[in-house]
């Protein structure tokens, strides 16, 4: 008897469940006589999805490098499941040019000239993942049919979770369905609806929260002044197609460098800008993303907050803090990557041997007056100590005038792209490799159920923010465009703290900020240049809407009692994350009253979850827990799908 399995979105993840699915297969019992069919739903093109569809502007890239872009398996995925080897991004450009197989126009150009440290364009990222899939497809093991529908999963049928219902009207029957939609679009929130009315009646523009590329930016006119908020990647790409986008450009020139090492970039107008006004609650842009490899060997890890440590915390009894019980290892794994580097990448910059400071260090708690000490004794220059609180709040205590503001934060984007491009400034990647790590094992903690449900309301989202701030921030280039737009004037900062409101009389958002001393700034469009928040119950997915009908899943709710008494229920706050609850070990969605029981059939990974992974796609050989993941999910559905309708 044939069976089924539905993967509602065919992006990244989708795809990598696929190939781990296909790759368990045959060691699952799958084969001529006992065959699997395997249908991949969504309405963009497989392989890329939405987010990396080709169908999109040729001037927006990744914000990861060549070569550190792979979608296949290696020797170093601890997980059930067969390992699968394949090329990473720059090895599959390479071969492709080997081959003479560019295809034409502007891809085949781009292929023709990547190196590994270059920045892809998505366009380009959009072939690679379509290479992925098509690569899966010719290997397919006997009695596994994979089919790809180009629609949209609408629901499933009379709430029967065995009949999924596609746009096309077709219906596909399901032994297991996996939800790996990535992240969801979501009708606005109260506050956001009510700021869209009021714009809209006093002819004001505001675009709430959105994929940028999904923003309609030619309804904003040139000329126009425009507020963002938010300083992240969606903000990048809204500059981008605010600037380039209509024409403008940048040219090299000679003189001064912008903390690159290359000169500095000049922007040369297209006459149809806007002028654009950006601020945020950190008030500066993510920091860039590193543009060089570690000179001393890899620093070994996980050293102080790894498998050992979560095994203690999640025996704890009631609960732990992240920011109280797990930070100051997670802190002092990130410092142990950052000097690791520093000392064996620099040794002219410290004071002693790495072993003499190693030695002390692990002894040390982070949070200790002798490891500052330590630290100052060890390591002179003070630029060359990790400094979170730098890193993180670098406008704290800041306030002055508008044209001060920008002199300071031109400044603060220079040196911080200094630091990312220059090799003499490799521990700040020595940082980057260790808070990767942690960020895994803190995944691993919150997905053990260590965590108390106040800590992981606010916590986990203030990690996560700080992680993507440091880690995950635009090549650096952008930043030296975006340097290049103020001092031309047509990017102004507003710095941190930045509240936005509308003054009806006056007909204009009202822009202020805690780091700005004086008038505040008027503007007639708002962009909320950001992801929408997740939440499943405002949904616009017909297919999450449709299996929370059949009562199937429901959006995480957490309750806590601000007052600190179980005999009191006057103080229980209860926070609604918006998530789809998963269980952490196989991906089921959690059901019931306390979203303690797992679902039988239905799987969901991914954004729009509990289990907040990485990226579907990773640097090669660092045992990436999405690969990991993709492989569990893999293991428990050829189980639940072969052993099912017998």
């Amino acid at each position: 008897m044939t069976r089924s399995v539905v993967i509602v979105g065919g992006g990244p993840r989708g795809t990598g469940v696929l190939e781990r699915i296909v790759a368990g297969a045959p060691g699952a019992g799958v084969d001529a006589e006992h065959p699997l069919d395997v249908h991949v739903v969504d309405p963009y093109p497989a392989g890329a999805g939405r987010i990396w569809r080709t169908a999109q502007s040729e001037l927006l890239w990744m914000n990861s490098m060549a070569a550190d872009v792979t979608m296949w398996t290696d020797d170093t995925v601890r997980m059930d499941g067969p390992i699968v080897p394949g090329p990473s991004l720059i090895e599959w450009a390479e071969a492709v040019r080997a081959a003479g197989e560019e295809p034409e126009g502007r891809v085949g150009e781009e292929i023709r000239g990547l190196r590994p440290e270059t920045f892809p364009t998505r366009q380009l990222q959009s072939y690679y993942l379509a290479a992925v899939l098509d690569r899966v497809l010719a290997d397919l093991p006997a009695g596994v049919r994979v089919h790809v529908h180009e629609a949209r999963a609408t629901g499933v049928v009379d709430g029967d979770l065995h009949r999924v219902s596609l746009s096309t009207g077709e219906v596909l029957d399901a032994d297991a369905i996996v939800l790996a939609s990535g992240h969801l679009d979501a009708a606005p929130t109260d506050d956001e609806t009510s700021l869209r009315r009021c714009a809209d009646r006093l002819g004001l523009r505001y675009l709430p929260p959105e994929q940028t590329t999904d923003s309609d930016l030619d309804a904003i006119p040139p000329g126009e002044v425009v507020v963002a908020r938010g300083m992240g990647l969606a903000f990048v790409d809204l500059m981008v197609l605010l600037f380039e986008g209509r024409g403008g450009s940048f040219v090299h020139e000679e003189g001064d460098d912008d903390g690159s090492g290359r000169g500095r970039l000049r922007y040369v107008p297209s006459g149809r800008e806007v002028s654009l006004h950006v601020g945020s609650g950190r008030g500066v842009p993510y920091h860039a993303k590193t543009e060089y490899t570690l000179i001393g060997p890899r620093p070994p890890l996980p050293m102080f907050f790894g498998p050992d440590q979560v095994d203690e915390l999640a025996g704890r009894q009631g609960g732990v803090s992240l920011r109280t019980d797990a930070w100051p290892m997670i802190a002092k794994e990130i410092g142990w990557g950052w000097y690791h580097e520093l000392f064996h990448g620099h040794p002219e910059r410290v004071g002693t041997d790495w072993d003499t400071f190693a030695a002390a260090y692990t002894e040390l708690d982070w949070y200790s007056a002798e490891r500052e000490r330590l630290v100052a004794e060890s390591v002179p220059d003070e630029a060359d100590r990790l400094d979170f609180e730098r890193l993180d709040r670098p406008l704290d205590g800041v306030r002055t005038d508008l044209e001060t503001l920008q002199k300071q934060l031109r400044g603060y984007i220079a040196d911080d792209l200094a630091r990312h491009v220059d090799p003499a400034h490799t521990e700040e990647l020595g940082a980057f490799t260790a808070m990767l790590s942690a960020f895994m094992v803190s995944v691993e903690l919150a997905s053990r159920g260590a965590l108390t449900a106040k800590s992981k309301a606010r916590d986990l989202g203030w990690w996560q923010n700080l992680f993507s701030s440091m880690a995950s921030g635009p090549p650096g280039p952008r930043l030296r465009q975006m340097l290049a737009l103020s001092r031309a004037g047509f990017l102004t900062f507003l710095g941190s703290g930045l509240s936005v409101e509308i003054d009806q009389d006056g007909k204009s958002f009202v822009a202020t900020g805690s780091a700005l001393d004086g008038p505040p700034v008027r503007a007639t469009t708002f962009v909320d240049a950001r992801l929408a928040s997740p939440s499943v119950r405002r949904s616009s997915d017909p297919m999450l809407r449709s299996l929370m009908a059949a009562g199937a899943l429901d959006e995480e709710t957490l309750s806590w009692n601000a007052c600190g008494r179980t005999d009191d229920y006057s103080g229980v706050v209860e926070h609604a994350t918006g998530l789809v609850p998963v269980d952490a070990r196989d991906h089921r969605v959690l059901t019931g009253p306390g979203f303690d029981e797992p679902h039988p059939t239905l799987f969901a990974i991914g954004p729009h979850t509990t289990m907040r992974l990485p990226g579907a796609f990773t640097r090669p050989r660092t045992n990436n827990l999405s690969f990991r993941a993709n492989d569990a999910l893999a293991q428990a559905l050829l189980a639940t799908a072969t052993g099912s309708r017998d």
